[in-house]
């Protein structure tokens, strides 16, 4: 297909913005834009990964994270669970921690627990030490993008990062954490030294987007997985800053902008003050009630919990309906589920969920 240049909002001193694809078509686009498509957009967190065979077929014997740095593999990776479920979007495959390891922090994903940092950061020193960020060091998965903007087709692609607070946590704490008790410890006890850290965090995450959006992303997503842990009042004095400060740069290239956390119910109206035109939701809230505390004029995503995708189809079926029923309170909405495809799903399952959400 063609492309255009598309008209960026950016202030006097940004960035050109690269040449991107034109999508008059695209369901997922016109909902994260507040339109009506013809049908509910739908898309999955994770879609593309250990649920699909020719995944776990292209992966055997190869580390994530070599993966994710493998243009021509993510580029694979990424287009699998489009031709096979004929979702409306393509989101890169990456992980949250791709840019800190390109940076050159000792960071690796061990199966079965997840990222495990070698050097957890807990002190101003650690914080002074943390490497930066340049582009050509995220070069692999640029091209990775430009691969997929040619191969897609009409199919838009997400790019995403982690966002500050949750790659903070698991610098701090190590790797994963069911309480994030010294995260917690040091953003109350050494509030300089966090807001530091956050804000290199900012820096890093912003460069890994911006690498996305010139090589021709058509939306980002921004995850802070773990922001669920925190109340309100923390969120806003310590997370909020900083995401916004990411999310700016999206805002730079005029692409829709989605924010998403687990466990955010609490959190969605300082969420969405961050820049999100889209606030992904998970499933502990209803979305219809979710759209009344952001107020109204956004767009919202998701949310099906994931684990009903093991249920018996009228169960699933009637879930879905009803989360369809409840996302035309909002101005947009993108069907998702509340948080990752689980790796025993049936990708059978996952097709029909799509067919099921695009007939109604």
């Amino acid at each position: 297909m063609g492309f255009v240049p598309q008209v960026s909002s950016a202030p006097v001193g940004a960035p050109s913005v690269s040449p991107r694809r034109a999508l008059p078509g695209s369901a997922f686009l016109a909902a994260a834009r507040g339109e009506r498509p013809a049908h509910v957009p739908v898309w999955f967190m994770r879609q593309a990964g250990r649920s699909l065979p020719e995944y776990r077929a292209l992966r055997e014997g190869v580390p994530m994270l070599d993966a994710c740095f493998d243009p021509e593999m993510l580029a694979e990776i990424t287009m699998q669970p489009v031709r096979r479920l004929g979702v409306d979007a393509a989101i890169l495959f990456s992980d949250i921690v791709v840019p800190l390891k390109a940076a050159g922090v000792d960071i690796d994903i061990v199966p079965g627990t997840g990222p495990v940092v070698a050097s957890p950061v807990r002190d101003a020193d650690a914080v002074r030490a943390l490497p930066k960020l340049e582009p050509e060091q995220v070069g692999k998965v640029a091209e990775g993008v430009r691969l997929l903007v040619e191969r897609l087709g009409e199919t838009p692609l997400i790019g995403f990062a982690g966002a500050p607070f949750t790659l903070a946590s698991y610098l701090i704490e190590g790797g994963p954490s069911r309480n994030h008790e010294h995260t917690k410890a040091l953003m109350h006890s050494q509030p300089e030294v966090w807001h530091d850290l956050a804000a290199r965090l900012a820096d890093i995450a912003a460069t890994f987007l911006r690498a996305q959006l010139e090589a021709g992303v058509d939306a980002v997503q921004l995850f802070d997985s773990w922001a669920g842990a925190l109340s309100e009042r923390d969120y806003r004095e310590f997370v909020l800053p900083h995401s916004t400060r990411v999310l700016a740069v999206a805002g730079e290239y005029g692409v829709p902008r989605i924010h998403f956390g687990v466990g955010t119910g609490e959190l969605l109206g300082a969420m969405r003050e961050a820049g999100a035109d889209v606030v992904g939701v998970d499933w502990r809230i209803p979305l219809d009630v979710a759209v009344h505390r952001l107020g109204g004029n956004v767009s919202v995503q998701g949310n099906l919990d994931p684990a009903l995708l093991y249920a018996s189809w009228p169960v699933l079926e009637a879930e879905v309906r009803r989360i369809v029923e409840e996302g035309r309170a909002a101005r947009g909405h993108v069907f998702n589920l509340g948080h990752g495809v689980l790796p025993g799903v049936d990708p059978e399952v996952l097709k029909r969920v799509v067919d099921l959400v695009h007939s109604l």
